[in-house]
């Protein structure tokens, strides 16, 4: 393995930030591997990018992201733009023969991200999506009380992912509610519960979908109203493989509700119950004992729950979100040096797509739809 690996960033907004933090911190936290070299970054003005990239910790700057792909020196492509640009982005990265680690969605539409598949398969470089609560150490130990058959045969998983950031009817329009962006909810953060699906169950078989729009407009900067063209509601119903039940409810205007993305898995001998907003716990129920003493009993993650060890040495005190992005990270580069790796590649994100526009077929026909 190389010493060191050349980096580019496109995008400094909030995921851009949390990817350079991952590249500035992953070598100290984890200490193997190639250390990264913050080679370019890109922003829509040069000023603007010179400003971030100093910021950051990059090299060299530039206003013009096909500048930065072009870069003999840059050999990994962190893209964190709007969910419009990610294939297009992508795909010149790979192409120009670069590792390619990409923020979720993975593309707007079906057939954007059936060509960044097959952009990465034809490349045969290392190319990611930006799931990372499947890093979460306790979504670890909910797949090892799984494997275990700890709770017996799972026969249904509950999923619920709720935030308020546009739950305020009178908050501005912007590119959320674009068709641009995709559908709303389902795809702008449902891909994350259908990740977590995905890294404990594998792909959903079969899906019954609803979408709604709790405000038909937003105001604009001038004064008028714009319609609204996504759907900040989804309510589905879905199979995994031949015997487990799912029910999936998302809303980005949930008032009170910041983060959360709630899980529980119901099996033939327990229950396991997690929630987003506490990441640090899990709560699981054994159906076994004495009936008087039966109840959740509360697992706090601690070093025991590799990696949190590499962070912190004593349980309790906790992991953050920007926590889980450089353990991501650090999966990425594992799975670039060829070593076994817990990833969404784009193989396995294109499973979340099609799982994606199959409940928003489900919306529009108003029928159960198969993968």
């Amino acid at each position: 393995m190389t010493a060191t690996i050349g980096v580019g960033l496109i995008g400094t907004g909030y995921m851009g930030k949390c990817h350079a933090l991952a590249w500035n911190g992953v070598k100290a936290v984890f200490g193997d591997g190639p250390r990264p070299r913050l080679v370019h970054l890109a922003e829509n003005h040069a000023d603007f990018a010179r400003r971030r990239a100093d910021e950051f910790g990059f090299e060299r700057a530039t206003g013009d992201w096909r500048a930065l792909i072009a870069d003999p020196e840059v050999e990994v492509v962190s893209v964190t733009t709007p969910n419009a640009f990610h294939a297009e982005m992508a795909i010149a990265a790979l192409q120009a023969g670069k590792h390619v680690w990409c923020e979720k969605p993975m593309a707007v539409t079906l057939g954007d991200a059936q060509a960044m598949y097959a952009a990465a398969r034809a490349s045969g470089r290392t190319a990611i999506l930006g799931y990372n609560y499947i890093q979460n150490p306790l979504i670890r130990q909910i797949g090892e009380i799984l494997d275990a058959g700890t709770i017996g045969t799972v026969n249904h998983v509950r999923l619920e992912m709720d935030e308020d950031f546009m739950a305020d009817p009178e908050a501005l329009f912007y590119w959320k509610s674009e068709a641009s962006s995709g559908y709303g909810a389902l795809d702008d953060f449902g891909v994350h519960p259908l990740s977590l699906l995905l890294q404990l169950f594998g792909p959903v078989s079969r899906v019954f979908a609803n979408l709604s729009k709790p405000y038909a407009a937003r105001p604009t900067q001038d004064g008028n109203r714009r319609t609204v063209e996504t759907f900040d509601i989804a309510s589905v119903l879905f199979e995994i493989g031949e015997g487990i039940s799912g029910v999936m409810a998302l809303n980005r205007s949930a008032w009170g509700r910041k983060g959360r993305i709630a899980l529980q898995i119901f099996g033939s001998k327990g229950t396991i119950a997690y929630d987003q907003e506490r990441m640090n716990e899990l709560q699981l129920y054994l159906a076994d004992g004495d009936p008087g003493t039966q109840g959740f009993r509360t697992i706090l993650a601690g070093p025991q729950h590799a990696p949190y060890d590499r962070f912190i040495p004593a349980p309790g005190h906790g992991l953050g979100f920007n926590d889980l992005k450089l353990i991501e990270c650090h999966e990425l580069l594992r799975a670039i040096a060829g070593e076994p790796a817990r990833v969404i590649d784009f193989a396995a994100g294109l499973n979340i797509e099609r799982a994606v526009h199959a409940m928003a077929r489900s919306h529009q026909d108003q029928a159960w739809v198969s993968l």
